[in-house]
């Protein structure tokens, strides 16, 4: 066995392991043919998210807003997983900093392909103090410093749970004016 071990080892010298990027995104393919911002141009804009003072949720707290304007149906519906979800992003055991600037990465390449529901897996931690609580406190703060964020709720059971949220991002200009276009013909 000793010459196969010594085989392997040659044919394994030059072989690098794969990067453990456990970052999920799954996006839809866009009929617009519209290509998404790649990291440079995420980057030239300035990110808002700041990880500075944190009001840390407790773990029996649902993570839920939704902005003023928006009805309380959208929420609803959002809350019992009702729309169809167009992207995801895992941010389970990263740092804090990671976390912040994959999120506005992931929310400039959803606004390039005009997506609207998203699902962000931050994980739950079982005491208020634990990393994963502290990720979650900061996606509720992050995702309400952005403003086409109309509203967010916690996850149902097959899609993460607590450990999950929802996000139900603002129509683009052009998705509205698709819309309008869409029916405006019908109303003919």
């Amino acid at each position: 066995m000793s010459d196969d071990d010594d085989l392997f080892s040659q044919e394994m010298a030059g072989v690098q392991p794969l990067a453990s990027d456990k970052r999920v995104v799954y996006l839809r393919n866009s009929a617009t043919g519209n290509k998404p911002e790649t990291g440079d141009a995420a980057e030239k804009r300035d990110n808002p998210l700041t990880t500075g003072f944190l009001n840390i949720l407790p773990c029996d707290e649902p993570l839920e807003y939704k902005h003023d304007g928006v009805q309380q149906g959208v929420l609803d519906k959002l809350r019992q997983g009702k729309y169809p979800l167009e992207a995801s992003l895992n941010l389970l055991r990263k740092p804090v900093e990671q976390c912040r600037q994959e999120l506005f990465a992931f929310f400039c390449q959803a606004q390039a392909e005009n997506l609207r529901t998203l699902l962000i897996i931050h994980g739950r931690g079982r005491n208020d103090q634990s990393h994963a609580n502290i990720v979650r406190s900061y996606v509720a703060k992050w995702l309400k410093q952005l403003d086409d964020v109309q509203a967010f709720s916690v996850a149902i059971q097959k899609d993460g749970g607590a450990g999950a949220c929802y996000v139900a991002l603002k129509k683009t200009a052009q998705a509205k004016q698709e819309n309008w276009e869409r029916h405006a013909k019908r109303s003919r």
